[in-house]
């Protein structure tokens, strides 16, 4: 919390939380653009099989972008591509994109650019004690698919001269770019009655965890609030060398998951176990509203894309927040549209106000392009997205949902075949 703070500094008051709040806002002041793509992996010849992450592992090359690579609970791949300028980070995560789709394919594996798994049911590979935790926190059968179904494209933008600006555009957009990049409308090879199956799953979860952060003019304050409001997940077990049930953290300490409904601030009441600044760091890691400050803008509501289309939605995303011009023009067409999370999630850009919205969002995104020293390439690309998906109002998921109209065959045999196309 100051520069003298230690992991070991105890948390005293809701004005120590505040310290911790108003620091997540203070980052870079420039423009770059990180991106991490999430994935599920499928079996060509076996689209309904799960594959272990040490099968892709094995498959993997080395990495021409310099992107990490990690794996979500149930297996499917991320890649964590270097930020930079927008047509650096693009370039080189595409460049490892396409190593690893080539590589998995030689694997008999393919990528599946879907934000839920439209075929398999949910099944844990991953063992980790926090994953343990988080999954008896947040239970059956919604945990179980957030952790093992889902997938995104997660675009983290610098916090730029005026952090309270772009975390505002960060939200109010929401809604239009959740119904214009919806990807995931199906679930053990049926509709699920949402264009954005992933979003649906969140939002049944623990609200005070998924929920967005209420936009305000302080939003230090409004951070605050919700780091002190959120029910606790996990807190580190006191009682490990006598018997205590807690899960071994990746540093060593034993976690356990609290399961009354209590929150951080009850914590703070609480004279017993004094919270430290380790105990808050580690709180706002379980915390997964759609946009999360961490000294840059973590925005979470996005569902992946096709292989090929993830840099449609990274580069829309990154310039109608943090090209002024361009954010002015979106958010007086998609003000109107504020708040409609749910509504975004369900009926996709066939939503008639989002459709409006998205289509003066799109035209603004691609006017600022150029200006953000975007590719030729990459402004073609956007321009295409938007007349096949935004213009007729049809989101990515009305083409999924095609596959299951009058022949189930159709979905594993796109399975087999989706990373390749396009």
């Amino acid at each position: 919390m100051t520069g003298l703070a230690t992991e070991n500094t105890l948390i005293r008051n809701a004005a120590d939380v505040e310290t911790f709040a108003r620091r997540c806002f203070l980052g870079s002041p420039g423009d770059r653009v990180g991106v991490e793509l999430e994935f599920l992996v499928f079996d060509r010849t076996d689209p309904a099989r799960q594959v272990p992450p040490a099968r892709i592992t094995d498959a993997l090359p080395p990495l021409p972008g310099g992107s990490l690579v990690t794996y979500e609970p149930g297996g499917q791949l991320e890649l964590s591509g270097p930020p930079g300028s927008l047509p650096k980070a693009i370039a080189l995560l595409s460049a490892d994109v396409n190593a690893v789709r080539r590589a998995l394919r030689d694997a008999g594996l393919v990528l599946g650019g879907v934000g839920l798994d439209p075929l398999r049911p949910p099944r844990r590979q991953l063992r980790l004690p926090r994953y343990e935790v988080m999954a008896r926190f947040l239970g059956t059968p919604y945990g179980a698919l957030m952790m093992c179904s889902t997938a995104s494209v997660q675009v983290n933008l610098d916090l730029g001269d005026r952090p309270a600006a772009r975390w505002e555009r960060a939200h109010l957009l929401g809604p239009v770019l959740v119904a214009a990049f919806a990807n995931s409308p199906l679930s053990e090879g049926r509709p699920c009655g949402w264009m954005s199956g992933r979003q649906a799953v969140w939002e049944r979860l623990d609200r005070t965890r998924t929920a967005a952060v209420p936009v305000s003019r302080d939003p230090g304050a409004a951070w605050t609030d919700y780091l002190l409001d959120a029910r606790l997940m996990a807190v580190r077990d006191t009682d490990r060398d006598t018997g205590g049930d807690g899960e071994d953290g990746e540093d060593g300490e034993s976690y356990r998951p609290v399961l009354d409904g209590s929150t951080f601030r009850d914590r703070l009441a609480s004279p017993e176990h004094p919270p430290t600044l380790a105990d808050l760091s580690y709180h706002a890691t379980t915390l997964f509203p759609p946009v999360r400050p961490r000294g840059w803008l973590e925005i979470r509501y996005l569902d992946a894309q096709h292989p090929a289309i993830w840099p449609v939605c990274a580069a829309v995303t990154h310039a109608l927040v943090t090209d002024d011009r361009a954010a002015d023009a979106a958010l007086a067409a998609a003000g109107p549209c504020a708040g409609m999370w749910a509504s975004a999630a369900r009926h996709g850009l066939a939503e008639p106000r989002l459709r409006r919205a998205a289509d003066v969002c799109f035209r603004a995104a691609l006017g600022a392009l150029p200006r953000l020293r975007a590719t030729p390439a990459l402004v073609c690309e956007v321009a295409a997205f938007a007349d096949r998906h935004v213009t007729p109002g049809r989101s990515p998921a009305a083409d999924l949902l095609d596959l299951v109209t009058g022949s189930a065959e159709r979905l594993p045999d796109w399975l087999a075949e989706e990373g390749q196309t396009r």
